[in-house]
């Protein structure tokens, strides 16, 4: 008996994800939570994550996957900076907000739900972007800020997860460029752009092969650590 639930399932990934996951049928239930999901949910809002929580330890089944899906990089104001001059305090608050407190608050409410026994994997989904060691280029300064600081709660996240679940695993997860409302404004003659059907398949492909050594780690969807 197993659950696996995806946080973000109405987004491009995310919803290629859960479409896998169902169609392998390896998880008896697959759940999805996103801000157009039947239960209200907002990464903003952590009543609404608890809820989720609750409504997940309600099934009475073993979390034995958790994906979260989720980021943004533009829209309602937010753009990524080409240089100094254009930061902000409220756009980098948003920034912040959504790619990296949100995604904190649902590893504080899910992943104490993960399964005590056995294998179980939560992957966050964050962006090769967010590498300090890999920043050769400069700009997008509040994504790039903001995933970093994600990569640190996954980090840290998993070094606690351990302790409790010596099987768990929990690792940040860079899906590549994927077709999306988020890429569509950056792409480029080029540049890789994957399907998010693609994509999910190696996602999901990374997650399943992942071992209670790579703990903590951040990979890329062909299972490469990526440099922090």
């Amino acid at each position: 008996m197993a659950l696996a639930v995806v946080i973000g399932d109405t987004g491009a990934i995310g919803a290629a994800c859960r479409r896998q996951l169902e169609q392998q049928g390896q998880h008896d239930r697959v759940l999805g939570y996103s801000r157009r999901g039947s239960l209200p949910f907002n990464l903003q809002d952590e009543a609404s994550i608890a809820a989720a929580a609750a409504e997940v330890r309600s099934t009475g089944l073993p979390l034995r996957w958790l994906l979260i899906a989720t980021g943004v990089l533009h829209g309602d104001g937010l753009f990524p900076e080409k240089n100094w001059d254009q930061l902000d305090a409220a756009r980098l608050a948003q920034a912040f907000a959504v790619n990296a407190i949100g995604p904190a608050l649902v590893l504080k409410h899910f992943l104490p739900l993960m399964a005590r026994t056995g294998p179980s994997v939560c992957a966050v989904l964050s962006a090769r972007v967010g590498s300090i060691g890999d920043n050769g280029l400069g700009g997008w300064y509040g994504y790039r800020a903001s995933k970093a600081a994600l990569n640190q709660f996954v980090h840290t996240a998993s070094i606690e997860l351990r302790r409790q679940r010596p099987e768990a695993v929990c690792v940040a997860l860079h899906p590549g460029t994927v077709q999306s409302a988020l890429t569509e404004p950056f792409a480029k003659t080029g540049l890789q752009v994957r399907s998010p059907d693609a994509a999910a398949m190696d996602l999901i492909g990374v997650m399943a092969r992942l071992q209670p050594s790579h703990n903590g780690g951040f990979f890329d969807y062909s299972g490469q650590p990526v440099p922090w």
